[in-house]
């Protein structure tokens, strides 16, 4: 028996197969559950679909995450194919490349708006859009970063993307939790990911990363898919509203100490 037998979760943010989100696609899909995708139209046949296919999963849908009609759209299918929404994964992201790098003070308004519409707002049009689908017991997971606490170089309003997005989860969580749904995020650590790659000089924070985390090493896809599969499971039944770190300790450092 699985842990998510019988379950049917949808996975918006797949870009390829370093993506977190397919990190947690295939943990759920291992414990049982039933995954579907939605996905930028310009990666689904050439990256998503294969993925899908991998795994067993039939449902790929192109989606505009920036167009209410369109995450509709994506639900009413769900709807017509599954039926139910046992788990719902938000793994959406973007800033123009130029708004990271630099000073977060050089932000321009665009920027600044297209970063907290694609990377927090999504989450709530997606809620209210499936909010009819979920079922007591149901799971909302999206995905945050340090940078939504502390300042990061050159993540600038990708961090104030992040804390809407980590407050989103809050106050989503007080309004669903009536119904039964949880919401919850996951601040992973630094993972090569296709978004990771536009934040420049990413490779020198993912390189230090592990000299400074107390744990000593990287974070995998696989690692963020494992604490998904709890938040996802009936083991969380009683956590919402929460914000896990998967980092490897790295977020309960001050002046890193070093191994001398």
């Amino acid at each position: 028996m699985g842990l998510l037998d019988g379950k049917k979760a949808l996975i918006f943010g797949v870009a390829n197969d370093h993506s977190i989100a397919w990190g947690i696609a295939q943990a759920l899909h291992g414990a049982g559950a039933t995954v579907g995708f939605a996905s930028v139209e310009s990666l689904i046949e050439r990256r998503v679909r294969p993925l899908a296919t991998s795994i067993g999963a039939t449902f790929v849908e192109a989606c505009d995450v920036q167009s209410d009609n369109e995450i509709a759209a994506v639900m009413t299918k769900w709807a017509d194919a599954e039926g139910q929404l046992d788990v719902l994964v938000h793994a959406v992201a973007f800033a123009p490349r130029e708004a990271l790098e630099g000073q977060f003070l050089d932000t321009d308004r665009a920027a600044f708006a297209t970063a907290l519409d694609v990377s927090a707002y999504s989450l709530v049009a997606m809620c209210r859009a499936g909010r009819d689908l979920f079922r007591p017991g149901s799971s909302v997971l999206t995905l945050s970063y340090l940078g939504a606490e502390r300042v990061v170089a050159n993540y600038n309003v990708m961090g104030v993307a992040k804390a809407a997005l980590e407050a989103s989860v809050r106050y989503l969580a007080a309004d669903l939790g009536p119904t039964g749904v949880r919401v919850n995020a996951i601040s992973a650590g630094p993972v090569r990911t296709l978004s990771a790659s536009g934040v420049r000089d990413f490779r020198k924070l993912y390189s230090s990363f592990a000299e400074v985390a107390p744990l000593r090493a990287n974070i995998t896809p696989e690692d963020v898919g494992k604490t998904a599969l709890y938040l996802c499971s009936d083991l969380a039944s009683a956590v919402t509203g929460e914000v896990i770190y998967v980092d490897g300790g790295f977020s309960v450092m001050g002046v890193p100490l070093g191994d001398g």
